[in-house]
């Protein structure tokens, strides 16, 4: 009889056992169904992210071709050089604003969807350019483009996944810019301007073909008053789980107390809210980020790499071997970005990248001036300035240049979050041309040693400022980063969210 019981307990056991890794290999595999829907949903915005990488990269293609005067139809000068290269950032700006504007009214994913014609239109346009006229629109038309890209996939992206996947599909946009700048280069070097806007041309549309099979944003759905919609578009891309019945639950009653909040305040107190400090305090945190880290001067910077490298290692090296190289780095610095920053989290990856970005400066700035007061010659010190230049490359571009671009699709209240990803993006890209075009006035003024000391003192003050700041965000959803917020009275440190590591 005990030799029965017994039996019997280990028979049990090894039920209850099975069942269990059983249950353990469906959750797993409905975790891997709801991952993969999720990248599905973002590839689209992805792909169009890289275009506009290959929209900023694409000048360093067009001007060497044109003032090497290879097409006779089209011809430039200096000054008609400088409004070739600066024509696609300038309506960046603009196309930020509108971009906030549609993605409001019109929804996350259609946003997209609507931009991708006008996109390839523009690649078109260079491509049968045949007076500066037809180029110079083209590059207008792909600047607005990317423009409204910009806040419109953060925030799609953002509102589309799980705080488990969140935090790498965000990654995947630093890294899309990357590869762009780096396809369009490659493009450059093998093919010729034309051929390579017309290369370029085919991706909108391939995101077009993508964004057709996946789902509007159930945030924007639900804030429409589209519940039944909200809620097929939730638990096509998460799985019906309790945790994500109740995340739902959570976003639904917090769409309708916005909204009812939102029909009792009349046009006159509209404004007010943005001083909600749900609204203001990411908004601040957000605005600060963008300016410090783009005065970092990444854009100045890697400009100005080909002329180190050529100051270092002599006038031969390959002007294009040198683009590839810092390219490359940019690339490798973005995966890294992704993987760190599901595993130890935004704020340890900001202040690495931080530290990473404004030491190699200091020491760069230090080496030059040295260099300069006591006229050192030594060949054996030529790779302090390479490796200094690589260094700041891969910092600045793994944790601190990047990783605003990411926290838009987090950081921000639901209510407001089309305002707000709009008007940080216009931020961004009114640093990135206030940088690029301070560049060459600040190189001659205060010489290489001590235009580098300036950026590394910005980025020493946006990550003394991330060190105060910046909350973890890691893990946490959407409504959980809005409540931390929420509360001006409470002492925010000691929150869900915490900011300190």
């Amino acid at each position: 009889m005990l030799k029965r019981i017994d039996l019997f307990s280990v028979l049990k056991s090894c039920t209850s056992k099975n069942k269990q890794n059983n249950d353990e290999k469906v959750d797993e595999n409905k975790q891997f169904s709801a991952c993969l829907k999720q990248s599905l949903a973002s590839l689209g915005p992805l792909i169009l992210t890289v275009v506009v990488g290959m929209t900023l990269g694409y000048s360093a293609v067009l001007l060497p071709q044109l003032q090497a005067h290879t097409n006779v139809a089209i011809t430039i000068n200096k000054e008609e050089a400088s409004w070739v290269a600066s024509l696609a950032v300038i309506p960046m700006a603009a196309g930020a604003l509108i971009g906030g504007v549609l993605i409001q009214k019109y929804g996350r994913k259609m946003t997209h969807i609507i931009i991708c014609f006008p996109y390839c239109a523009g690649w078109i346009l260079m491509y049968f350019s045949f007076n500066l006229q037809m180029l110079l629109t083209g590059r207008f038309l792909t600047g607005l483009c990317s423009g409204i890209i910009t806040p419109a996939t953060g925030v799609y992206i953002g509102e589309t996944t799980d705080p488990k996947n969140r935090g790498m599909l965000l990654g995947g946009i630093p890294l899309s810019v990357s590869v762009g700048l780096l396809g369009s280069h490659l493009l450059g070097t093998f093919l010729t301007w034309q051929v390579t806007a017309l290369v370029v041309a085919v991706f909108p549309f391939i995101a077009w073909l993508l964004m057709t099979f996946t789902p509007e944003s159930p945030a924007w759905l639900a804030q429409k008053g589209l519940s039944d919609e909200a809620q097929e578009s939730f638990y096509w891309l998460r799985n019906a789980s309790e945790e994500n019945r109740q995340e739902f639950e959570q976003m639904i009653a917090r769409v309708k107390a916005t909204n009812n909040n939102t029909n009792k305040i009349d046009e006159k107190n509209r404004l007010k809210e943005l001083l909600e400090p749900e609204f203001w305090k990411p908004m601040a945190i957000l605005l600060v980020f963008f300016i410090s880290s783009q005065w970092a001067g990444v854009n100045a910077v890697t400009f100005y790499s080909i002329n180190i490298m050529k100051q270092t290692l002599g006038e031969s090296i390959n002007e294009y071997l040198a683009t590839f190289i810092i390219d490359c780095i940019r690339v490798i610095a973005s995966i890294a970005q992704c993987i760190l920053i599901r595993n130890i989290g935004r704020r340890p990856l900001a202040l690495t990248g931080g530290f990473g970005t404004f030491i190699p400066l200091f020491i760069l700035s230090g080496f030059i001036y040295s260099q300069k007061v006591f006229n050192i010659q030594n060949p054996n010190l030529v790779a302090v300035p390479i490796t200094c230049l690589l260094a700041y490359v891969f910092f600045v571009t793994a944790g601190f240049v990047s990783l605003p671009w990411n926290l838009i699709g987090e950081l921000l209240p639901m209510a407001k979050r089309s305002t707000g990803s709009g008007i940080a993006s216009f931020v961004a890209y009114m640093s990135i041309f206030s940088v690029v075009k301070t560049m060459p006035a600040l190189f001659e003024n205060l010489g290489t040693d001590g235009s580098f000391l300036v950026y590394g003192f910005m980025a020493l003050l946006g990550t003394a400022f991330v060190y105060r700041c910046l909350p973890e965000t890691k893990g946490k959803t959407l409504h959980e980063i809005e409540e931390y917020f929420k509360d001006s009275k409470e002492d925010n440190s000691k929150g869900p969210l915490d900011t300190r590591l």
